[in-house]
């Protein structure tokens, strides 16, 4: 008789503004019970993910599935990283960026199905600083945007729209020398999204050539712009064109220093932190482990 495998679900009840409560009841109805022995735990706050994945990975577990959006992810995946375990995705938040990329179902009976299949890929990471990242990281307006929505009651993409419009009209391009593996750059920027994967999420393409199985980074510079050209900048996002844009300078890299004029806010996987004014960000390839569909291999 085949021995079962330990697999927990970590659930965020949360994310993406929607409730969590008949997921597991989707787990037991659809998760091959003959491969898995599944458990589930309910975060309670920010960082509790992390802090239960590890519990889980240092006893009997050697897959942790994160149930949420990509703050969810990150924490999980970050144990499973450090713990050289497998992560699973079930990805139920607002963008779900790195789930679109791996072809990962949003669809949560699907994705539970696709855990069965078992079939692994091992993909790039990266290190902002002393903190970890799997598809999407960045400073300028996006982490000052991500730092203001943390700070509302209601979540969900309509909801980060609306304080992106409220709050792009005020806010001042900064200063950046950017260094891609020894070659410095001078930029102002409104935005440098570091992309490891293709997309913010929610089919928002700023590095339409970016993929977490070839090693790189890709350093994503927004240059300023007038308001007038904002449906422009969102047109060949959702177009897969912004490498064609003259506003977005896009430059591939393993390492990445970044020097700016303050301290100030940054988002590592959407998720906001504020950190000093120099920034170092290097890729660690094929580090992670994670199952994906069949068709993403």
């Amino acid at each position: 008789m085949q021995k079962r495998t330990n697999i927990l679900f970590i659930i965020n009840p949360i994310s993406g503004g929607t409730r969590k409560s008949r997921v597991p009841a989707l787990i037991d109805r659809y998760l091959d019970k003959g491969r898995y022995n599944p458990n589930f735990r309910f975060t309670e706050s920010r960082g509790h993910a992390a802090e239960l994945a590890d519990e889980a990975l240092r006893k009997q577990f050697d897959i942790v599935v994160a149930v949420g959006g990509d703050g969810t992810i990150n924490e999980v995946a970050g144990k499973v990283l450090e713990h050289g375990k497998t992560l699973g995705i079930i990805a139920l938040g607002s963008g779900n960026g790195l789930a679109r990329f791996l072809n990962i179902p949003l669809d949560p009976k699907k994705a539970i199905q696709n855990l069965n299949n078992g079939q692994t890929l091992d993909i790039d990471t990266a290190v902002f600083n002393d903190r970890v990242f799997f598809n999407m990281a960045g400073m300028g307006f996006d982490a000052h945007l991500s730092s203001v929505f943390a700070e509302e009651k209601g979540r969900g993409l309509l909801g980060y729209l609306r304080q992106g419009l409220a709050e792009i009209g005020g806010y001042e391009s900064r200063h950046y020398r950017i260094t891609v593996d020894g070659k410095s750059y001078v930029r102002e920027a409104f935005a440098i999204s570091i992309a490891n994967s293709s997309q913010y999420g929610n089919n928002v393409f700023i590095a339409p050539h970016a993929s977490v199985t070839d090693g790189k980074l890709e350093v994503c510079i927004i240059k300023p712009f007038p308001l007038r050209r904002l449906p422009e900048i969102a047109w060949v996002m959702l177009r897969k064109q912004a490498h064609r844009s003259d506003l977005i300078e896009i430059i591939s890299g393993q390492e990445i220093l970044i020097e700016r004029d303050r301290d100030a806010a940054v988002h590592i996987d959407g998720e906001p932190l504020y950190m000093g004014k120099d920034l170092h960000i290097k890729v660690k390839p094929a580090s992670l482990k994670i199952i994906v569909p069949p068709y993403t291999l």
